[in-house]
């Protein structure tokens, strides 16, 4: 069979750590190009993968013919419009998380998908984790008995990312901790739950600590050095309760907060036992039998999320398979957290009845 031809669109951090290695670990894959805007970005992405040529303009990719599959690894801000185009061009489409910036940008790339009937996966990544999807089987297997609640926490002491650059500029990124660490969390509990409909959404999001960049102390800046001439526009806390047609979902997410313990994890609350996922790790399972509380820490193989993302992806070009990815599951994360957006911004409740 011949190779896919894949082109990487964006060359940072995650097109490097994940996207990149991945492709080239499936021997049905070829990069044939690396595109950045930042020309060194994908020279340097050539010189050190040994395979593909580099532009920087995704347009040369939309006229070659000859790809079939696009990674867009590119900031909030260029989803949705390369997408669009990608797929407009006849290419198939794994865009990196969050869909977009907004729930409209993600509706719009929805209804061209629906239109070109191309692929368009999102990067919800953990919806390919090994531990997730026990976690998923044991909920339908009913063996946490009716799962009536979710409790969701993403918090960190003082780990804003990139002060002052992209991640915290909300007309590149959309907003902060909610659309870069909660769309994660909230789509294994959608993914885990069976992805129930949203039925009202309360939250409110809180711009604090970042906003004196100069005087913020921090413990670690990932996704670059403090530019203190850049903006900080986004919110570093979130909270949140979302009802649905399945359980009900709370959460508290800061990228900074005045407390200096991590708490990152993801609890399952049923009526005959309950799970607390740590995210990325393992999982405990909690539950009663004759007379006695049990606590059970399952053991398993795990395999590379990453690469059993990319696989299922360029997989489902040649089947037609569509996978828990699509543009059509992962929009309702995107509902849920512009609602959240929508309730801060009106200090209301978001009714979808």
């Amino acid at each position: 069979m011949e190779k896919m031809k894949v082109a990487i669109i964006g060359c940072g951090t995650i097109a490097n750590s994940a996207h990149i290695k991945a492709y080239l670990a499936n021997p049905n894959a070829e990069i044939k190009y690396f595109c950045d805007i930042i020309k060194e970005r994908a020279d340097k992405a050539v010189q050190d993968y040994g395979c593909g040529q580099a532009v920087e303009d995704y347009h040369v990719i939309l006229n070659d013919p000859e790809v079939e599959a696009v990674s867009i690894c590119t900031p909030n801000d260029g989803h949705a419009a390369i997408a669009i185009d990608c797929l407009r061009a006849g290419k198939n489409v794994l865009c990196e998380k969050p869909a977009a910036r907004t729930y409209a940008e993600a509706l719009e790339m929805q209804k061209v998908q629906h239109e070109t009937g191309k692929v368009l996966n999102i990067g919800v990544v953990n919806r390919f984790n090994t531990g997730v999807n026990i976690v998923k089987k044991m909920i339908e297997n009913g063996e946490l008995g009716e799962v009536y609640h979710v409790y969701v926490s993403f918090r960190v002491h003082r780990s804003i990312p990139g002060l002052g650059g992209a991640f915290t500029t909300k007309a590149i990124a959309g907003g902060g901790v909610l659309i870069d660490w909660g769309v994660h969390y909230l789509d294994v509990v959608m993914y885990c739950t069976g992805d129930p409909k949203p039925k009202t959404v309360s939250g409110q999001a809180y711009c604090k600590l970042g906003k004196d960049m100069e005087n913020y102390t921090y413990t670690k800046m990932w996704a670059g050095p403090p530019n203190y001439s850049g903006t900080y526009d986004v919110d570093d806390f979130v909270t949140g309760l979302i009802r649905t047609e399945g359980p009900t979902i709370s959460l508290n997410g800061a990228w900074a907060q005045n407390i200096g313990v991590n708490e990152t994890y993801i609890d399952f609350i049923g009526d005959k036992a309950g799970i607390r996922l740590q995210y990325g790790a393992d999982f405990k399972l909690y539950s009663a039998k004759n007379g006695a509380l049990l606590e059970t820490m399952p053991n398993y193989n795990s395999t590379d999320m990453f690469q059993n993302e990319i696989d299922s992806f360029l997989n489902c070009i040649r089947t037609g398979e569509k996978l828990p990815s699509h543009i059509d599951t992962v929009v309702l994360t995107s509902q849920i957290i512009q609602a959240i957006y929508d309730s801060s911004d009106q200090r209301a409740e978001i009714s979808f009845e």
